[in-house]
């Protein structure tokens, strides 16, 4: 997010106004008060006396509330104002907000207090795609109180705005006439309610908790109670972690369908559920915060593909991408009701079905989903493997909204040839073949341990020994040493060098001999920047340091490449990509984005930002938990916590306390060095 703007959020409801606390939605600012995917509030601007206040300084006192404190000032090059401005924000069903004039002189003020205030209810993809509404909107007075509305046929959405004191309401806003005595305050709240009024689509399908919860701020310290205790001698590592458990609190997605949450994508553009963010989140999360991974694979379990359905690119077993509730997906302008179109979420599911189970020993959760890990296998066998070659490959069946590509580098132009010519459709990008091996061995081990089935753990392990065999020979570009970022639609290899080949390090697919050559590139001067990996080498012909997924540094990326560096034995390389993400975080300040800029650190002294990154993010705001776990070479064998620990300089010890799992809580404790 940009710095000049500030922004609120609890789960799937967020505020962005600039830092006068003033929202005023534009074709360049996307400011507003969001909720399932609309916009409820595009105006909101205070004024006194027809002067906006000048802004003195802003509090984020939580991720669901803020302070903006200001003063009428009189012009001069002095602020030499006696007249002081305090706005108290909170998000929940909409947002209050407690204003407070405070006058410090020793005469009464009369004061005109304004609240302009606006609705276009914009669909999310309005706002992104400058699109026009389709519908009604609405101003009304009633029992003291504005209602500005939408309607389109069924689909209908209000927001209701009051205040404590008295005030003409007007269609344009509120107006206070405050007599404010010598050294004295008033104070009035505001209450500004999105009510949603569910009309057709997807709306119907998903029911989201509301209310403006008092309780939040418990909540939060309660979470973080319940997370394990960081403790370091290099101190910007404690800020970072506790940054990323507050921003995970900040992100978590209820329900009212069964209790608990889920990681919800990102601020702005992703305040939703994501089947692959939320799956290698609560992976990135699982020694922290294992219920987060129970709910999302309990959520998207219910939401799997039933049915053939090419403009949502659905198929039978196959796990969502991405769930919307706004207009646009009620009346199927949009297909995410919800949409399928992801090649690797449906791997990514059994992948944490088991790692969750062998971390927590929640047996019961997993038998509770052995149909649905059936019909995951399936759907990679059959519907995933369209041509019957064996490789998951991919081509978007609804070619006016679908996404042309499906892999987690999902922009238009990411497989590309090393020339920078793009891969004709369909894709099999290397990485989902990663995710099917280690599927399907992950699967054999629950179908043999927990579902009694040895038959089908045979077959699966037999299925993913000749996935390995046959990838290691059909991808490997002997002439480069590395694998192909994917087979185009004539089988073709393309031969970009990318940050992909880190994925096949986490899965296991790659041969020893072959991974060596991959850890290689991996940290050369072409892939690592010296803040991370970048996305794309800066040798091939799409790279662009600033282009989203052909050369930027994606710190979720870099942390499921440094978790594969572990599972190889390359404790040392791991150590230095998590060091040099963690030194990155510390300057963003302790919250890694979404992405950054891949120039190299030499030519910088600071990361590089990205113009459009979300932030927070949570796959970026799991990033750093996973690089703990590297350090510290944290797992599970099914029944014991496993410590290997690797340090880098600058650490001297790291402290992981109370970590949660099947053998209750353990502490782990690392003291060692390298040089790295």
């Amino acid at each position: 997010m940009p710095a000049d703007t500030v922004r609120i959020l609890d789960g799937n409801e967020f505020v962005v106004s600039d830092r006068q606390g003033d929202l005023e939605a534009t074709p360049t600012e996307n400011h507003g008060l969001f909720l399932d995917d609309t916009r409820f509030l595009s105006r909101w601007v205070l004024t006194v006396n027809g002067l906006r206040p000048k802004l003195l300084s802003v509090d984020d006192v939580a991720y669901f509330k803020v302070q903006f404190f200001a003063a009428v000032a009189t012009g001069t090059v002095y602020v030499d104002s006696h007249l002081s401005v305090v706005r108290q924000r909170a998000v929940g069903r909409g947002f209050s907000e407690d204003i407070t004039l405070t006058n410090h002189s020793r005469k009464r003020m009369e004061l005109e207090v304004r609240l302009e205030a606006a609705a276009d209810f914009a669909d999310l993809f309005e706002v992104k795609d400058k699109l026009e509404k389709k519908g009604e909107l609405y101003r009304r007075v009633t029992d003291h109180q504005l209602v500005l509305g939408y309607r389109r046929e069924r689909f209908e959405r209000q927001t209701v705005i009051s205040a404590d004191q008295p005030a003409e309401i007007r269609e344009d806003g509120l107006v206070f006439r405050v007599r404010l005595e010598a050294q004295s305050e008033w104070t009035t709240r505001v209450e500004v309610a999105a009510k949603p009024r569910l009309g057709r689509g997807a709306g119907a399908a998903m029911v989201y908790e509301r209310g403006a919860r008092r309780d939040l701020g418990m909540s939060v310290q309660d979470w973080i109670a319940a997370a394990p205790k960081l403790v370091s001698s290099w101190g910007p590592l404690e800020l970072t972690y506790k940054r990323c458990l507050v921003d995970l609190a900040a992100l978590r997605f209820r329900t009212e369908i069964f209790p608990g949450a889920v990681p919800a994508a990102g601020l702005p553009w992703f305040m939703a559920i994501f089947g692959r963010d939320s799956l290698i989140t609560s992976f990135q999360a699982l020694p922290y915060a294992p219920e987060l991974a129970a709910t999302t694979l309990r959520l998207l379990a219910l939401f799997q593909g039933r049915v053939d359905d090419p403009f949502r690119d659905e198929e039978p077993g196959k796990i969502l991408h991405e769930l919307r509730l706004g207009e646009m997906t009620a009346f199927e302008e949009r297909p995410h009701s919800p949409y399928y179109g992801s090649a690797d979420a449906t791997a990514l599911f059994l992948v944490l079905l088991e790692e969750y189970e062998r971390w927590t020993g929640d047996t019961a959760l997993a038998r509770a989903l052995e149909r649905e890990a059936r019909a995951a296998i399936a759907w990679i066998d059959h519907h995933g493997d369209r041509d019957g070659d064996g490789y998951i490959e991919y081509e978007r069946r609804n070619k006016e909204t679908g996404l042309e590509n499906q892999c987690w580098k999902d922009s238009w132009d990411s497989v590309a040839f090393a020339d920078g010519t793009l891969a004709p459709a369909p894709r099999a990008t290397c990485e989902l073949q990663g995710y099917a091996y280690d599927a399907k061995r992950r699967t054999a081990r629950l179908a043999r341990e927990v579902w009694r089935d040895p038959a089908w753990a045979a077959e699966l392990e037999q299925q993913a020994a000749g996935l390995r065999r046959r990838f290691n020979e059909d991808f490997w570009i002997a002439d480069r040493g590395f694998f192909a970022l994917a087979l185009d639609g004539q089988k073709r290899k393309v031969d970009s060098l990318t940050s992909n080949i880190g994925h096949l390090l986490w899965s296991g697919i790659a041969d020893a001999d072959k991974a060596e050559c991959c850890v290689r590139h991996l940290l050369s001067e072409a892939l690592f920047s010296g803040w991370g990996v970048r996305t794309m080498a800066d040798t091939e012909g799409s790279y662009n340091p600033i282009g989203y997924h052909v050369g930027t540094v994606w710190p979720h990326d870099n942390s499921i490449i440094a978790w594969g560096l572990r599972r190889y034995g390359y404790r040392a390389e791991a150590a230095r990509i998590s060091r040099a993400m963690l030194e990155a975080a510390e300057l963003f300040p302790h919250r890694l984005p979404e992405a950054f800029a891949g120039y190299r650190r030499a030519a910088t002294r600071y990361p590089v930002e990205y113009p459009t990154a979300c932030s927070p993010q949570a796959w970026a705001t799991g990033a750093p938990l996973l690089f703990v776990r590297a350090l510290l070479g944290l797992d599970s064998d099914g029944q014991h916590l496993i410590i290997d620990p690797a340090l880098p300089e600058p650490f001297s010890h790291l402290e992981l306390l109370d970590v949660p799992g099947r053998w209750g809580r353990m502490d782990a404790f690392a003291r060692a060095r390298l040089q790295v």
